[in-house]
């Protein structure tokens, strides 16, 4: 019976930011009806890409029960060591992709092991991977980042397959595949104790789960969706030193808007990645109304609070049941 109201709320959050998606793209549509044209949907969908597939890793981290606030500073951090070490040679595009990969699991295995074996708080933990990863990369490069990428590491940001009517790009495809492999991951032994990890960690010790394993082991995921995502940026919007600052609160804020608990045990990998998807909506809704871009903060802050009272209140109204309940 839990596990059945527990699948229940999940699928409740879920419906929630599905009935937001639509309401937003009706907006959008009614203000812009070319919008949904195929050419201008897919530019959509490819600029919204590196943030679904960050809320896929986050999604991981969040629903055992902690926080990832490295991911921005590692996205950043991928893209400027894919300039320096390629520095516009295309032989060289692999290889750096492959140690953009290492770094990546790297980075989330340091940040799983710190939390999980010496028992230090993720947000704290990650807090300060995010300034190590600032810190290192500014003092690397000197402030202003060096190289340039080939156009083979660009490939899978900016192009993809064409069609006679329109090009589906290769970020879209790698987003539906990252996807399906983490909807298909939580339905494996691994997603059963990353779920009750963050529902009672307690009890998932005394059952025997290796809850700090799978803890770890959903921070690396973390870092390896980072690096997807900073491929895909890096691919687009090209080299700077402010790429990545700030994602860390806007795929935090897709994964709560999806219905995922803020605490763990609660939500699901799709819904997560659906509230990427309405957030990337929600910013070209502003666009579409020439509102100012300094309205963005304020409107992650008011989800991410609304979620945080939200959870709250769940978790507050079964003890004041209990309480009630005369014994």
């Amino acid at each position: 019976m839990t596990h059945v109201k527990r699948l229940g709320a999940a699928l409740q959050g879920a419906g929630t930011v599905f009935l937001l998606l639509a309401l937003v793209f009706a907006l959008i549509l009614a203000i812009n009806p070319g919008f949904f044209a195929a050419p201008s949907l897919m530019a959509f969908l490819k600029q919204a890409a590196p943030l679904v597939i960050l809320a896929a890793g986050q999604y991981f981290v969040i629903v055992s029960g902690n926080f990832d606030l490295s991911v921005g500073a590692l996205v950043g951090a991928q893209v400027v060591i894919a300039a320096r070490l390629i520095d516009g040679e295309e032989s060289r595009t692999v290889p750096v992709m492959l140690v953009m990969l290492a770094f990546g699991i790297g980075v989330g295995l340091i940040n799983g092991l710190i939390t999980t074996v010496l028992k230090v708080q993720s947000f704290i933990t990650t807090l300060g991977m995010l300034l190590v990863l600032y810190g290192a990369i500014r003092l690397w490069t000197g402030g202003a980042p060096t190289g340039a990428l080939s156009d083979a590491f660009r490939t899978p940001g900016r192009l993809g397959i064409q069609t006679p009517l329109f090009q589906i790009p290769w970020a879209l495809l790698i987003m539906i595949g990252v996807g399906a492999g983490a909807i298909a991951l939580m339905r494996t032994r691994f997603g059963r104790i990353l779920m009750a990890s963050g529902d009672n960690e307690l009890a998932a010790n005394r059952s025997g789960a290796r809850v700090d394993t799978v803890r770890t082991a959903a921070f690396v995921l973390s870092g390896v969706s980072a690096t997807i995502a900073g491929i895909l940026i890096g691919g687009f919007a090209g080299v700077s030193a402010q790429v990545g600052e700030g994602l860390e609160f806007t795929v935090i804020t897709a994964v709560v808007l999806g219905g995922v608990a803020l605490g763990g045990g609660r939500g699901t990998a799709l819904a997560a990645m659906a509230g990427a998807l309405a957030i990337e909506a929600l910013f070209t809704l502003f666009n579409q109304m020439a509102l100012p871009a300094t309205l963005r903060p304020a409107v992650q802050g008011v989800i991410i609070i609304a979620a945080v009272a939200y959870a709250a209140r769940r978790r507050i109204r079964p003890a004041l049941q209990s309480t009630a309940t005369p014994s």
